[in-house]
């Protein structure tokens, strides 16, 4: 890390990585939202109202009121009593309220840096850039919950897929900006970059779609049926209902919940061989301490990822497994962005 580059840009960099962190919080808190089914408990979206909770029990009654009014109390929860939906009105609040907290984290100290000059014409273009993803990261949840305001009781899993993955990408985004902060003035290390880069971009590049069919897991609750492994049902790779879902075919790949969960284990073992094979490279062609260090973390955190995602399926989707197979994604994904840009750019003298 380059001291003299700390020293300089020590406030602006804290307050990215501080984003970085947010949003890290932001995704376990909507990991366990999702996973206790209390992502639809606040039925309405109020900017600055919203911001408190019920105080008393006349306001905890209106809410719980208008929580009965959408299909997921009239289909599921109907003997839902006060007390259990303060249950989960609490992790669909807090998980508002984090998103407010990050949108101001990032809005005020922008404008306390642009009054005081601290960044770049480049800085500034990227952090309005960051920002514009933060809004539309807010905008996509609540587009997800209207989703399943309406018939089904359930969020759409594409939409829960484009929020999720927005929050994954607008914190390697801000994570990448930090990170030419903390290591400024780099030159492409073109020969380095030649062997391994398309190899990084390749393995980035299948973990985000992963991510995306993770996603469709949840928003399917695809990870309830076939908990086996190696194989699905019956001892077989490919299970018959995989394909005999859904008319056509396709659209099982997609929206049927075993075509969805066996893509998404497929993808899995491409997943570690590409990430394996990055790691082979980055130990073999890398030229520093940090290097190797970091191809031993990308190795590390896949399997652990892998692991992971074997024991969440077998033990069919404990609270704590499947957060943690959410929470070691994001991870993976953090250690494969720095991994991205310590091998690409030189580090300044």
């Amino acid at each position: 890390m380059n001291n003299s580059s700390m020293k300089v840009h020590k406030s602006v960099i804290y307050w990215l990585l501080s984003g970085c962190f947010l949003i890290f919080i932001m995704v376990i808190v909507g990991g366990i939202t999702r996973l206790t089914h209390s992502g639809l408990s606040i039925a309405n979206y109020q900017l600055i109202a919203g911001t408190i909770p019920p105080l008393n029990a006349e306001e905890w009654q209106a809410a719980f009121d208008l929580y009965k009014q959408y299909p997921e109390y009239q289909k599921i929860n109907h003997k839902m009593n006060l007390e259990e939906f303060k249950d989960i009105f609490f992790w669909e609040w807090i998980h508002r309220v984090i998103g407010r907290v990050i949108g101001l984290v990032f809005i005020i100290p922008f404008i306390y840096f642009l009054i005081k000059k601290r960044l770049s014409a480049k800085t500034i273009r990227l952090c309005l850039g960051l920002m514009s993803l933060g809004a539309l990261q807010g905008f996509l949840g609540w587009f997800m919950v209207k989703s399943g305001l309406v018939d089904r009781p359930d969020v759409s899993h594409y939409r829960l897929a484009m929020h999720l993955t927005t929050a994954f990408l607008t914190f390697a985004a801000t994570f990448w900006v930090a990170l030419g902060l903390i290591y400024p003035g780099g030159q492409l290390n073109k020969n380095l970059w030649s062997k391994w880069g398309g190899w990084v971009k390749a393995a980035y590049g299948l973990l985000v779609i992963q991510i995306i069919w993770g996603a469709f897991v949840a928003g399917l609750d695809a990870g309830w049926l076939h908990n086996h492994w190696p194989f699905m049902n019956d001892g077989l790779w490919m299970h018959e209902s995989v394909t005999q879902e859904l008319n056509p075919t396709w659209k099982n790949f997609v929206e049927g919940k075993s075509g969805v969960q066996f893509v998404h284990r497929t993808l899995a073992y491409i997943v570690v061989l590409l990430i394996g094979r990055v790691a082979y490279l980055g130990l073999k062609h890398g030229t520093t301490l940090q290097h190797r260090r970091l191809a031993y973390g990308i190795l590390a955190g896949v399997g652990v990822q892998f692991l992971l995602g074997v024991l969440t399926l077998l033990w069919q989707v404990p609270l704590f497994l499947g957060l943690a197979h959410q929470v070691m994604a994001f991870v993976l994904l953090a250690l494969m962005t720095l991994t991205w840009h310590r091998f690409k750019y030189a580090q300044a003298n």
